[in-house]
């Protein structure tokens, strides 16, 4: 299903989850090569899709079999021509009868339920597997956890394709009876003036979506809404306080967990910074750990071939141990085997038990608090030191406005290492980089500045709002 941000959009998958059919749901950014991988890898037998995507959908057809069904909601703009053989859902459904349909088996909890793409950020989407319990484990363990109430109202603009949007915030609908206020797309600008407008009082984010409501100019109504959560994943430790202090937000329930993996945790005391917690008393309640890798993010293991567990404030890959008969501890993967292979490591801390990799560096303090630290790839070594991307980037953005900026390494021919190069989104030309190489040397070590800093006139983003380094 390729379908912008409407109720239709859930009613559709979940009428049709009810008699059985798997549905992907296909990142609505996506076109040409990395909009028919999806569709492929998916192993779709049929398109339904708004008539926003008619040309998207056009520019793949000639790659898809001429029999391909396509169903498209939504009327044809005044003068537009349509060379597809689609079918109008609207009309079909206006035809069909409303008596419930006959089930040929009944569902469990192990069925598949919907197929979620992951962000791209370093490459092709890759389509992960969300079961019946699978959805219920992440909507009722935000729901519980974070303290929702079925009489919130929740604010979403984060797209309905991807897990938190899609899961989160809907799944609070629909297992536990809140109301979803979805928005067909982000505003930055907008934002709080919906909460008000809407009167929500659970908002949601992810990305870099905070820092762009704060580059806002303020304004009265910054605290004139009813706002007491703020839940999602991506805010950074540097701009949490302020956002917290110019928009009056009593909570923010940061979260961490990847749609493919079988381990979420969440930030339920407000510590600032933090992901979420596992304690250091009886680690066992809940089996996530934080593991030494090497360089190249492999894991660093014992005399006895097995993992090591990093101590407090060492940084290391954050895994999620695999439980097989366990629904919420299993590990689902991808639709490709040979891709969740990958994400697998296997002898953990005992001979022949396995874990989800995440390819997440975390840190856990001495209290068991956790951060996100960077991603295993995107860190780089200069002047024998590790630099953390995620850190520079979020000082950087500081230091010029909320201005988005991505750091990575390049190598220099002659030098051991990556010296670091900051690439700044600057359209307008107003970047002093003069007076940014003098603050940088004041905010970070010397090893950490960034040796380049790269104009860019234009800067791709996730449908998730993440920024995307691999293409540069």
């Amino acid at each position: 299903m390729l379908l912008e941000n409407r109720p239709e959009f859930v009613a559709i998958w979940l009428g049709l989850s009810k008699l059985g059919v798997i549905i992907p749901l296909l990142n609505t950014n996506l076109r040409k090569a990395s909009l028919l991988h999806s569709i492929k890898v998916s192993k779709c037998q049929a398109l339904i899709y708004g008539v926003d995507f008619i040309d998207a959908v056009s520019d793949i057809m000639n790659s898809l079999d001429p029999k391909f069904p396509l169903y498209r909601i939504g009327n044809l703009p005044d003068k537009k021509i349509s060379n597809l053989n689609d079918n109008d859902l609207t009309v079909l459904m206006a035809n069909v009868s409303s008596a419930p349909p006959l089930l040929q088996e009944k569902g469990s909890y192990n069925d598949q339920l919907v197929y979620i793409f992951t962000s791209g950020t370093t490459g092709l989407p890759k389509a992960a597997v969300i079961t019946n319990s699978r959805f219920m484990f992440m909507a009722v363990g935000i729901f519980m956890l974070a303290k929702f109430k079925t009489s919130d109202r929740i604010y979403t603009p984060l797209p309905l394709y991807h897990t938190a949007g899609g899961v989160m915030s809907i799944g609070a609908a629909l297992l536990h009876g809140a109301t979803v206020v979805i928005k067909r797309k982000f505003s930055a600008s907008a934002y709080f003036m919906d909460c008000i407008k809407y009167k929500c009082t659970i908002g949601q984010y992810i990305g870099e979506m905070c820092r762009y409501i704060l580059a806002v100019p303020p304004k009265p109504e910054d605290k004139q809404h009813n706002i007491r959560i703020m839940f999602g994943n991506g805010l950074r430790p540097q701009i949490w306080p302020e956002f917290v202090e110019r928009f009056n937000i009593p909570q923010i329930a940061e979260f961490y967990g990847a749609t493919e993996g079988n381990a979420n945790i969440v930030n339920v005391d407000n510590t600032v910074g933090a992901i979420g917690f596992v304690s250091r008393i009886i680690p066992s309640v809940y089996p996530i750990s934080i593991i030494k890798v090497d360089a190249d993010g492999e894991p660093v293991r014992n005399a006895k071939g097995l993992c090591q567990i990093c101590g407090p404030n060492e940084p290391g890959v954050f895994v999620g141990k695999i439980i097989p008969n366990n629904p919420f501890r299993a590990y689902l993967g991808y639709v490709d085997q040979k891709a969740s292979e990958k994400k697998i490591v296997r002898d953990v801390f005992a001979k022949g038990d396995s874990a989800f990799i995440s390819g997440d560096i975390l840190i856990a303090d001495e209290f068991g608090n956790l951060f996100f630290k960077d991603r295993t790839g995107d860190t780089f070594r200069w002047k024998g030191e590790n630099v953390s991307t995620s850190e520079i980037e979020a000082i950087i953005s500081n230091l010029v406005n909320y201005k988005d900026c991505i750091v990575y390494g390049v190598e220099i021919p002659g030098l051991e290492g990556k010296a670091g190069m900051a690439a700044i989104y600057d359209e307008k030309a107003t970047l002093d980089v003069h007076q940014l190489s003098i603050d940088l040397k004041e905010h970070l070590a010397s090893y950490a500045v960034p040796r380049f800093i790269r104009i860019l006139s234009k800067i791709d983003l996730t449908g998730t709002f993440k920024l995307k380094k691999k293409i540069l």
